[in-house]
């Protein structure tokens, strides 16, 4: 993969002013996913929205990490939830005259 689809975590955490543990915590809680590019750890590009999430949730909120899992755990399953209601919808609009 291409470099630029990546993120330095030192980078990230700076803009951020953050602390790299911060980073580290989130992902030993499968937060975020980390990967290791040339003995240097990366946050893909597509993780970036998520993470700045989660600090503006922590940071302004002071919400803890096992909060942090458990928001993100009921928002992924509210949008499972609305993607399957989206479905019936478009099935029911089949049978409807």
């Amino acid at each position: 993969m291409e470099s630029n689809e990546y993120i330095p975590v030192k980078v990230f955490c700076q803009h951020h002013s953050i602390e790299i543990a911060f980073i580290d915590t989130l992902q030993e809680y499968n937060l975020v996913k980390v990967i290791t590019i040339e003995q240097e750890e990366c946050l893909p590009v597509s993780e970036v929205s998520e993470a700045e999430r989660m600090i503006r949730l922590h940071n302004e909120l002071n919400i803890n990490m096992e909060g942090l899992d458990a928001v993100f755990h009921l928002l992924e399953k509210m949008k499972n939830m609305q993607t399957e209601i989206e479905g019936l919808k478009n099935r029911l609009r089949f049978y409807e005259p």
